[in-house]
């Protein structure tokens, strides 16, 4: 007969992931530079908070570079937002993303990268580089213009 503790040991979770997408992939945009990035990012931030607090988010990107989706991270306050790497790759690993283009806005529209913004990057391109899933770019953007690292030779 068990004992309620050795029944206790072997009761776990079962962990089911999956992705369902209800765009087809004729229809996913194809990121060929950092202005289709953008491009993509504008359409689907939310207006409302753009140039009122600071959000980060995640273009999933699969071997053709299409966008399979995009993921918000978080939501901050006008001046931050936590961008914890495990939260960029989880997502990123349950799409089966073979890329990933980071991207924050500035509410102040300011479009320099602070030291903060370096740092950060410098992480999830690390991170990925181990996970197999490159950090592409990181955008910043404002409701008028975006910064790319890639373009700027920071990545």
């Amino acid at each position: 007969m068990e004992s309620t503790n050795e029944k206790t040991l072997f009761e776990v979770a079962e962990i089911q992931l999956t992705y369902k997408s209800k765009v087809s992939p004729s229809l996913r945009p194809k990121i060929t530079s950092s202005r289709d990035a953008y491009q993509v990012l504008n359409k689907y931030w939310d207006e409302g908070k753009m140039d009122f607090v600071e959000q980060f988010k995640v273009l999933l990107l699969n071997r053709a570079n299409k966008v399979i989706g995009i993921y918000e991270v978080s939501s901050g306050t006008t001046v931050n937002t936590v961008a914890d790497p495990k939260s960029v790759f989880v997502a990123a690993l349950k799409a089966n993303a073979c890329g990933v283009i980071i991207a924050h806005n500035h509410p102040s529209g300011n479009l320099t990268a602070s030291q903060a913004d370096i740092k950060l990057t410098k992480d999830l391109k690390d991170a990925g580089k181990f996970l197999h899933i490159p950090v592409l770019d990181h955008i910043i953007i404002t409701s008028e213009s975006y910064y790319s690292f890639a373009d700027e030779g920071l990545l």
